[in-house]
């Protein structure tokens, strides 16, 4: 269960992101929707290993964290497009910080397995 009081310990603000960003494909949303704004079926091939529901789950709760908007186009069959918000795009640093340290990650994972 999510806390509302966060000044428990020096690493409560460390636990009040990651219940915000945590979780295996909000991290990942957050990345592709850094760069251009997305309709859903978009986000599905870029991320083919994620199911339907979790899928709108996950930017369900985006949007109710205000970290991505979804825009609802009145044409049928209806287009919905999902983008980061300004609140969203404070994220930018940590997102690529993520990346970078993630790119580092798999290297050294490649090598450890080379090297047995």
């Amino acid at each position: 269960m999510a806390h509302t009081n966060y000044n428990c310990n020096p690493g409560c603000p460390v636990e009040a992101a990651l219940e915000v960003i945590g979780g295996k494909w909000k991290g990942v949303i957050l990345y592709h929707l850094l760069s251009e704004t997305m309709r859903f079926n978009e986000l599905r091939r870029v991320m083919p290993e994620v199911t339907q529901r979790m899928l709108t789950k996950q930017l369900r709760e985006l949007e109710a964290d205000n970290l991505i908007a979804r825009k609802v186009y009145p044409e049928v069959p209806p287009k919905v497009e999902y983008s980061m918000t300004e609140y969203g795009k404070t994220l930018t640093p940590v997102i690529h910080s993520l990346q970078q340290w993630g790119s580092r990650h798999l290297e050294q994972a490649t090598q450890l397995s080379l090297d047995t």
